[in-house]
């Protein structure tokens, strides 16, 4: 079957989505959509401005939804009043988890299956890792750690060449970045059983949290830490590859990755590494993970695989995140559902 690809959104991130797109077997790209329209013909694809009239005239069998939370809940009911019955939107997902509830129960509703487009999962070091520890390499895993160190928070001119309206987020680090871990967390562990946040800012011309940690309880005493901080580095020629350096520590040895995204075994009580991954070359974002998610969407959309963080499971995401928010708002470890 021959998939037909709409894409809405072309601003900076967009790229890797039709990049991906152009290069995917069995999907004919047939339009981008973009307020500005200029944006939308710089991609090479049919240009519309309206995303009603390009979803009539083009009947996608797949729209891409990559714009800000702020548009996803009207742009969606675009879709599902012209009938499109498969959807990729980025992350985060919706304004807030009661926006994100009612937009799941409409697609629901209207036999519509929404994936979010939340990558970090498929990135190809955290596959390698899940593999690791399916098959035990590190023993009984106790704790995991990672390191957001991306260096591109400090000073006035943070982030306006890139995504200038991370500045305005009143609520930046997790809501647009942690939440890449809430889900790699998910994926790796399963869901955590409790949260504790202590978050703050840093760079006084951002509106919401851009450093903090958040601890993660998970079943049979595993507990992962993320300790982010957008002002700091880490030792890697792309910063944005892994955005920083991770550890899975169990009683038989410790995985590490690292910002070329490599991945190394040492087994408990030796000095020496075995390598798991070898470093990445992918010249763009994040190991290629854009392509592998869009891929895996594509597969699951025509019922070869289970799809992954469908738009229902991944309210639990946004749970999670609205858990972080509230421990650090009250100082207090916040129990969360086991579901």
């Amino acid at each position: 079957m021959n998939i037909k690809v709409a894409c809405i959104g072309a601003g900076y991130f967009s790229q890797f989505h039709y990049g991906s797109w152009e290069r995917m077997e069995g999907v004919t790209p047939v339009g981008s959509c973009n307020r500005d329209i200029a944006k939308a013909q710089a991609t090479g694809w049919d240009a519309y401005d309206d995303l009603a009239k390009m979803l009539s005239e083009q009947k996608p069998d797949l729209l891409d939804v990559i714009l800000p939370p702020v548009a996803h809940a009207e742009t969606i009911r675009v879709a599902l009043a012209q009938g499109v019955k498969w959807m990729i939107c980025q992350k985060p997902f919706c304004n807030d988890l009661e926006e994100a509830r009612a937009i799941v129960a409409e697609a629901d509703a209207a036999g519509a299956t929404i994936i979010v487009h939340e990558n970090f999962r498929f990135q190809p070091w955290y596959r390698a890792i899940k593999s690791a520890l399916n098959v035990g390499l590190v023993g009984t895993l106790q704790q995991v750690t990672f390191r957001l160190r991306p260096g591109d928070g400090q000073g006035p001119e943070a982030y306006l060449d890139r995504q200038p309206y991370f500045q305005q987020m009143g609520r930046f680090l997790v809501h647009e970045t942690a939440v890449h871990w809430v889900d790699t967390f998910r994926y790796l562990l399963g869901n955590p059983t409790a949260i504790y946040a202590d978050l703050r800012k840093m760079n006084p011309v951002i509106a919401g949290e851009d450093s903090g940690y958040i601890l993660f309880d998970h079943a049979d005493g595993v507990r992962a830490l993320f300790d982010g901080n957008r002002h700091l580095d880490h030792a890697a020629d792309n910063h944005r590859r892994t955005m920083g350096e991770a550890l899975f520590e169990g009683t038989e040895g410790t995985i590490s990755l690292y910002g070329d995204g490599r991945v190394g075994l040492r087994k408990f009580g030796e000095i020496d590494e075995v390598a798991l991954l070898a470093p990445d070359t992918w010249d763009g974002f994040g190991g290629d993970c854009v392509h592998a998610l869009q891929s895996h969407a594509v597969s699951g959309f025509l019922g070869k695989v289970p799809l992954e963080n469908v738009a229902r499971d991944y309210l639990k995401v946004i749970e999670i995140e609205e858990a972080i928010y509230r421990s650090a708002e009250t100082g207090q470890k916040i129990a969360l559902e086991a579901n």
